[in-house]
């Protein structure tokens, strides 16, 4: 017994001689001790590796079980990240001693051609706002920025997921289009890296390759030529890292969803000059919608070049290819007949055919150039060619039917069907000289550009069309009673009808299979070429002297619409001075408070869609002859920085308005009006970052009192604006245990609430409007990371109360309903 006793002993005394117990402590550079700080640690030539935080002294432990070369990191937010390379060749306790971090002051790029290292909700700066990188803090507009570990988080897979946790921003429905501080967007077409692409928005693009997702509030035309009053959902993709990161990233879940990801990045050659990253992502999923699918597949490599202090270059390529359903949303057949009932359809209910289609494929090259010519002048030039296919298939609802007298029959609708295609072709250029003035007192930044933009929908484009009655003759028509014997007659369930020039949807023996479209009487149209070219000067001066910081800004755009390009052309010209002003005082070192006023344009050009009234000029005429639309914008607010950078916060009042909308019906081209005026007032903040270093949380609120104050029907004036909900809020946080018990097991809880609002297309629009009711939606996740693999599992509950909801509508005839409750299982390995 005593010899069992005595090898018990030797081995417990080996075993604890095999640890090496390593400890030390964090300081800031006060010399205060920094809580929650991240120290990671990797055994050179192996998979070895693991990690800590630091104490409320700032002191950490951690153990290790083999003897090496150990690379060591230490990280905290704001501060500058310290790495340094330790041998521990005895099994005995080590002392690193105490370690300084100094606070961090982002080494600012004249344009994003490096990554952002950060990886954590908050986002410091932008680029996209003025044309250089400034503090956010600095930047007197709201501007809120939603990260890719955010995005990850929530498992945000689609870029209307990644943005609804930001203040006063809906979607209208099932698309990708935004409400923004009340204003509905009209612009087609999405901002990438601040640059403006051209596509129509019907399907989602998803988020895998992007490193954020801003929404910059307010009108930007100063910044980015002609911009939406509202605001401007700008998305940055992801650049090269100096440093190596690897990750993969596999989800399964709920409707068929199956999606893999791949993030690789790092240095190319020992000099660490040339960069690279390379991200792939593929989808196939259906929809809890009939016969809706989103099968997706990108790839988007990408290679920074930096062989000095003074010059960089980027270069990307961007390759998506979706196939999908434009999914027109939910159909309330009551809206026929005067009636409103939600319930009258199921959500699911989509009276599109299973042999229906929506395919787009898109090509993106950007390239971005910095040259610092001397200490204080630079050069800067940003290019960006896109090409952009469209192939569709659908069928929706056309309308009523009614019998051979006329009466309405609530059960039948009559459906439209189209086949069109569409291809375009978008160019940006960008360039512009900073010069730089520093002294003790007076900070001063002068920026001197030009822009240049050209999009064409190119010859071809056209559509095959059935929709309303078919007459004897070959034609179609709207029904009229009293001529019925020059209409075409069927017979449904004994009753006689008009026969629809595609097919009818019966709401009591739906129908959602493949449909022969052979006999329908498709009419030929085409839609002309249309050429659209802008150029702007512009002049930018942000000073700062002493607490006070001004940003100032002046730019001349002139803007050319040639409608039916190299046919019989069309010509329009319009020219806007569009200026800003702001002005930020630093209150202390955390919270600066800004006031802004700034204006924005948007001509009413035939590549957009600024109101529902503009549809019918895609093939007849150009809208581009109305007086363009016209806003401005007066804001002031406050942000803050607390907790040494780990909380970001920014409030903000807002006074927007924008006229000259286009009113009156959008087939009767003739009589169209530019009358129109809205405005929104409300109030907004958004906060995230962290409350300890395991507790990340991200919360907004919005307000927006929006209506009409001009209208051409004059009872809609003061109504309020189709798609505008006056409060939302939004809330998410994640948690991660600490404990031996629990240690890698975290939890992620958040909830979202929308007001009721009108559909969108009314009162602008010729049809009955329909108010929406509020929601309150919660998600939930669960995550579990086990120790030293570099693996994440989660499993992501959405719409956790099973609540039925409606994101927004167009008209009561089209409406998107929320996704019922639904699960996602995510792997991400991270290596």
């Amino acid at each position: 017994m005593r010899h069992y006793i005595t090898i018990l002993a030797l081995l417990v005394y080996n075993i604890t001689l095999s640890q090496i117990a390593v400890s030390g402590k964090i300081l800031d550079n006060d010399g205060a001790p920094i809580f929650g700080a991240t120290i990671s640690y990797n055994l050179e030539k192996t998979s070895t590796k693991g990690g800590t935080v630091t104490g409320d002294d700032g002191q950490f432990n951690f153990e290790l079980s083999k003897t090496g070369n150990y690379q060591i990191s230490v990280s905290y937010i704001g501060m500058k990240s310290q790495s340094l390379t330790k041998s521990f060749n005895q099994f005995t306790d080590y002392d690193l001693g105490t370690i300084s971090l100094q606070e961090s002051v982002e080494q600012l790029q004249s344009v994003e051609v490096i990554g952002r290292a950060r990886t954590d909700y908050n986002s410091d700066y932008s680029f996209s706002a003025t044309k250089v990188a400034i503090a956010n803090k600095e930047l007197p507009q709201a501007i809120t920025s939603v990260t890719k570990e955010l995005i990850a988080d929530r498992l945000a897979f689609q870029v209307p997921d990644a943005v609804k946790t930001v203040s006063n921003v809906s979607v209208t429905g099932l698309y990708n289009h935004y409400n923004i501080r009340g204003i509905t967007q009209g612009d087609d077409g999405q901002v990438l890296n601040g640059m403006r692409t051209r596509q129509y928005y019907f399907l989602q693009p998803i988020t895998s390759h992007l490193e954020r997702v801003e929404v910059i509030k307010g009108p930007s035309s100063v910044t980015f030529s002609s911009a939406d009053p509202g605001g401007t959902v700008n998305m940055v993709t992801k650049k090269p890292l100096k440093e190596k990161r690897s990750e993969v990233s596999l989800t399964t879940g709920s409707f068929s969803t199956i999606r893999a990801t791949a993030d690789f990045t790092g240095p190319l050659n020992e000099s660490k000059t040339l960069l690279y990253r390379f991200n792939a992502a593929i989808q196939e999923a259906d929809s809890f919608r009939d016969v809706v699918n989103n099968n997706a597949i990108l790839f988007s490599p990408s290679l920074s070049y930096i062989p000095n202090e003074t010059t960089s270059l980027n270069v990307e390529l961007i390759y998506s290819d979706a196939v999908g359903n434009l999914d027109r949303g939910q159909p309330i057949f009551g809206a026929f007949n005067g009636e409103y009932d939600l319930d009258s359809t199921p959500i699911t209910m989509n009276v599109g055919a299973s042999s229906d289609h929506y395919k787009n494929k898109e090509f993106i090259f950007m390239a971005n150039f910095s040259k610092k010519l001397t200490d204080n002048l630079g050069f800067n030039a940003q290019f960006m060619k896109q090409t952009w296919d469209e192939d569709m298939a659908e069928h929706r609802v056309g309308g009523s039917i009614v019998d051979i007298e006329g009466n309405v029959i609530p059960t039948l609708a009559r459906l439209r069907y189209e086949e069109r295609q569409q291809y375009w072709e978008t160019d940006n250029f960008s360039t512009y000289f900073t010069y730089d003035i520093k002294t003790e007192k007076i900070t001063n930044k002068i920026l001197v550009g030009y822009d240049a933009t050209r999009w064409e929908r190119k010859i071809g484009a056209g559509f095959l069309r059935a929709r309303r009655y078919l007459t004897v003759d070959g034609g179609q028509a709207n029904f009229d009673p009293e001529n019925a014997d020059y209409f075409e007659q069927i017979v449904i369930d004994g009753i006689t009808i008009p026969k629809p020039a595609a097919a009818y949807f019966n709401l009591e023996n739906p129908f959602n299979g493949a449909r022969d479209v052979s006999d329908y009487n498709l009419s030929e149209l085409s839609i002309p070429a249309n050429l659209n070219t802008s150029g702007g000067i512009y002049i930018q001066n942000q000073f700062k002297v002493g607490k006070f910081s001004a940003l100032v800004n002046l730019r001349y755009e002139t803007f050319t619409d040639i409608f039916d390009y190299k046919g019989n052309e069309q010509e329009f010209k319009n020219n806007a001075l569009v200026p800003r002003f702001g002005l930020t005082y630093e209150i202390s070192n955390s919270i600066s408070a800004y006031g802004t006023y700034l204006e924005g344009f948007q001509p009413h050009s035939n590549t957009v869609s600024l109101s529902p009234s503009a549809e019918g000029f895609v093939w007849a005429a150009s809208p581009a002859r109305f007086d363009p639309l016209e806003s401005s914008l007066t804001e002031f607010g406050a942000k803050g920085e607390f907790l040494n950078g780990k909380i970001f916060a920014n409030l903000a009042i807002f006074n927007i308005t924008q006229k000259n909308i286009l009113l009156g019906d959008t087939y009767d081209l003739e009589n169209l009006t530019t009358r129109g005026e809205q405005r929104s007032r409300g109030f907004e903040m958004d906060i995230s970052g962290y409350i300890s270093s395991n507790f990340q949380l991200t919360a907004s609120y919005g307000f927006a009192d929006a209506e009409i104050v001009e209208d051409a029907i004059e009872e809609y004036i003061g109504e309020p604006i189709g798609g505008a909900p006056k409060h939302n809020g939004n809330i998410w946080g994640r948690y991660d245990f600490t404990n031996e018990t629990l240690k890698g097991v975290g939890f992620g809880l958040g909830a979202q609430f929308m007001d009721e609002r009108y559909t969108w297309y009314n009162p602008t629009y010729d049809t009955d409007r329909l108010l929406l009711p509020s929601y309150t939606v919660f998600d939930a996740a669960v995550y579990y990371k086990p120790n030293n693999t570099g693996m994440q599992l989660t499993l992501k509950l959405n719409n956790l109360f099973d609540e039925t909801y409606w994101l927004g509508g167009l008209n009561p005839s089209r409406l998107g309903p929320g996704a019922p409750r639904n699960v996602l299982l995510n792997a991400t390995y991270k290596f």
